[in-house]
């Protein structure tokens, strides 16, 4: 790993160099719903982004069951979910091997409206606990080690909550100690230790993202998409501080919003509805741009540099495409992948096309230019490419999922 060299140089003590060994290791894990930093952004720097045509190495697989969950990594194991026969299942493997460590299994219905169904929100691990809502309101906190269940609990029923069409999809966010939803009309929040409630707002139908932190004006709230508008909520308490209309068809705003800065905002459904840049003032958010040049139905653009990074969909139809953010005007767009997902590390962008096609190159406005590409398998693949410790985790809809060596050394 690329801290080490100035450590070595220095040579510290080894009480030292233990110290400091855990942080460098947890940075490359991905423990949570678009990684370390929540921003879609592998802090991975010692991995290879060549491959030959077959594809990379696969290091091993695995069948999870039905379902959009992404992988998240921690302390050297992978968590997702799947769902068979009516029942979702949370899978834990060791990251290296794929070695089945434990799994939970619990009832659900499959619910195929229109696409496949099965499970929607990433597992979320903070320290020893994993943490998962169902897409029908069921919490769970379980231990990461054992899968033991620490608490579990109906909290769309506690706080009365309706539950979206296509049931609840934001994963946890755990925030000091509470785990945060998106359940209810601008979430709910539980003491993550007991499950215990701490706040809840009403009882209309949520929207499908995770919930964002975002700093603003000293004050710790939360961005909340909800069926019909973007709400920032107190942290502390969830009152609404401000919230801004935004209407989708099927009241489906899926893709998680981005603080771009310490007063903006940016926000993009599909269904034709487009984007907007939000910037706010004292307790207001004003609108700097909108238009259409991003629609993203499922999955969040990844902001670096500037410039969004992202897939566009029109009614069936989408590309990957880069946008200026403080213009919101296209730089290029590539159609290849057609829907799918992607994510970005050292500045390269891994993107998992809806037929299973892997293209690595770099994040620039200037084009896209793959340096590698490579037919991974058949199906729909719609969830997010996972880069941790040199091991690239894809997953298709019918519960594949593939472990694929990208350490720095292949060739």
């Amino acid at each position: 790993m690329k801290s080490l060299a100035p450590l070595a140089s220095r040579t510290p003590s080894l009480l030292a160099l233990l110290a400091l060994l855990p942080a460098t290791v947890a940075a490359n894990d991905w423990p949570h719903w678009r990684g370390p930093e929540r921003t879609g952004i592998s802090l991975e720097s010692d991995w290879n982004p060549l491959f030959p045509p077959d594809g990379p190495p696969v290091l091993w697989r695995a069948q999870v069951g039905i379902g959009f969950a992404a992988v998240s990594v921690a302390d050297g194991r992978a968590f997702t979910t799947g769902n068979r026969e009516d029942h979702d299942t949370l899978h834990a493997f060791d990251a290296a091997t794929g070695q089945v460590l434990w799994q939970h299994r619990y009832q659900q219905p499959l619910d195929p409206k229109y696409y496949e169904g099965g499970t929607s929100a990433s597992p979320t691990v903070d320290g020893h606990r994993v943490y998962l809502l169902s897409r029908r309101g069921d919490l769970f906190a379980l231990d990461a080690a054992t899968g033991a269940v620490a608490w579990q609990k109906d909290i769309a029923r506690e706080v009365g909550a309706r539950i979206p069409t296509w049931g609840f999809a934001g994963s946890v966010l755990i925030d000091g100690d509470r785990a945060v939803l998106n359940v209810g009309a601008h979430g709910a929040a539980v003491d993550k230790h007991s499950g215990r409630l701490l706040w809840k707002s009403g009882t209309a139908e949520s929207g499908y993202a995770t919930p964002v932190p975002f700093q603003h004006a000293g004050q710790s709230l939360y961005l909340l998409f909800g069926a019909r508008e973007l709400a920032a909520v107190r942290a502390d308490n969830g009152r609404k501080v401000w919230s801004h209309a935004w209407r989708t068809s099927h009241d489906v705003n899926a893709a998680d919003p981005i603080v771009a800065g310490p007063n903006r905002v940016f926000l993009a459904s599909g269904y034709n509805r487009g984007a907007a840049l939000l910037e706010i003032r004292g307790s207001r958010p004003a609108v700097v741009w909108e238009n259409k040049n991003i629609r993203s139905q499922m999955n969040a653009p990844v902001l670096l540099d500037g410039h969004l990074y992202a897939i566009d969909g029109d009614h069936g139809k989408a590309r990957l495409r880069c946008v200026e953010l403080d213009s919101g005007q296209v730089k290029w767009t590539f159609d290849d992948p057609n829907h799918g997902a992607l994510s970005i590390a050292n500045g390269y962008l891994i993107v998992i096309g809806e037929r299973g096609e892997l293209l690595i190159g770099p994040a620039s406005p200037e084009g896209f230019q793959p340096v590698s590409r490579a037919q991974i398998g058949g199906g729909r693949f719609w969830t997010t490419p996972v880069l941790s410790h040199g091991r690239l985790y894809l997953r298709n809809a019918a519960g594949s999922l593939w472990c694929l060596d990208l350490g720095a050394r292949q060739p």
